[in-house]
């Protein structure tokens, strides 16, 4: 993998993202459709509270180790969110969170960021929905996602989607904790059928849940190679045979991440491979949906396959080495 890079030859390497032409970056609106003051991207999916513990020390299985625990705005389709928005885009966020407390805090946490939350769908029976997790040094221990209200909640946080009757040509973020049911719909929907599909799991076991995308065809597919062995059934050595697996199975462009082996871009006619900067990890957590988000945003300002893939791996490089904040 090379030299390690030191965090000022990182930032110097990694260039600045531009807004997409045409789009306000604050938090104003772009007035488009049947819907006023729709965003520049929507984030459809996860939002909830991340309970994160962190040792300093590699944990073996079944450890006890001292550490420090935080709670902070987590979920796929937020920390996409917050990393678009930290990246000049304006997103607004399509999930559910209750009417309780750690639902209030949640929405005022997500407002504070600059993140747009008036097109949540507020529950007065469901809970906030929440993630916890354990990471050291040698990676993620062990994880539980409570997204249950996010799949009770089903179809109802697509309303202000339906307001538009298809006429949305913008860019989605769309992650896997939505149910089986309701990705299925998504991935033939008249809905969605101008919009900038990209569509990420969430987890390796939420990967087949991302199958109407391939049988459909539609949108980019964002997975590690993992995640792309269960959707095709087989394993993978590269994230190059594993992209070019995804092609030939339906799916219209896969990027294929390897931790610190190359990551893949493919689709009709073209593979692209590159490496990512070699840094210290503290941390795992948010690091793909870092680099979705960071993909996106060079992709929207116009930058081409290999100048934005180079965004995001660097830009997900930092956020790992903990030098970023989502």
């Amino acid at each position: 993998m090379g030299d390690t890079l030191g965090l000022d030859d990182l930032r110097r390497a990694c260039p600045l993202i531009r807004p997409a032409i045409g789009l306000r970056t604050g938090r104003g609106a772009v007035k488009t459709g049947a819907m006023r003051n729709v965003a520049d991207i929507l984030c459809i999916g996860s939002v909830l509270w991340d309970m994160i513990g962190r040792c300093d020390a590699p944990m073996p299985l079944g450890a006890d180790r001292p550490g420090r625990i935080t709670r902070v705005p987590g979920g796929v389709a937020l920390n996409i969110a917050m990393a678009l928005r930290r990246f000049g885009l304006a997103p607004a966020l399509l999930s559910t969170v209750g009417r309780d407390p750690e639902g209030d805090a949640l929405i005022a946490a997500c407002e504070a960021r600059g993140v747009r939350t008036d097109m949540i769908y507020r529950s007065d029976d469901l809970p906030t929905d929440q993630y916890m997790a354990i990471e050291a040094p040698n990676g993620l221990i062990a994880a539980i996602a409570d997204a249950h209200s996010l799949e009770a909640a089903g179809d109802k946080i697509l309303q202000p989607l339906k307001t538009l009757d298809g006429s949305y040509k913008g860019a989605v973020a769309l992650d896997g904790n939505l149910t089986v049911d309701l990705l299925s719909f998504l991935a033939s929907s008249p809905l969605l059928a101008q919009a900038d599909v990209r569509v990420a799991p969430a987890s390796p076991g939420k990967a087949l849940r991302l199958t109407p995308f391939l049988q459909a065809g539609r949108g980019t597919l964002y997975v590690n190679l993992e995640e792309a062995g269960l959707l095709c059934q087989s394993a993978f050595q590269s994230s190059d045979d594993a992209a070019t697996a995804l092609l030939a199975r339906g799916a219209a462009r896969a990027v294929v991440t390897n931790g610190g082996q190359a990551t893949c871009i493919a689709l009709s006619g073209r593979c692209i491979s590159q490496v990512p900067p070699a840094v210290c990890v503290n941390r795992v957590t948010g690091a793909g949906d870092t680099f979705m988000a960071a993909h996106i945003a060079a992709e929207l300002g116009g930058a081409d396959l290999d100048a934005a893939l180079a965004t995001a791996l660097k830009a997900a490089a930092l956020y790992v080495s903990g030098e970023t904040t989502i």
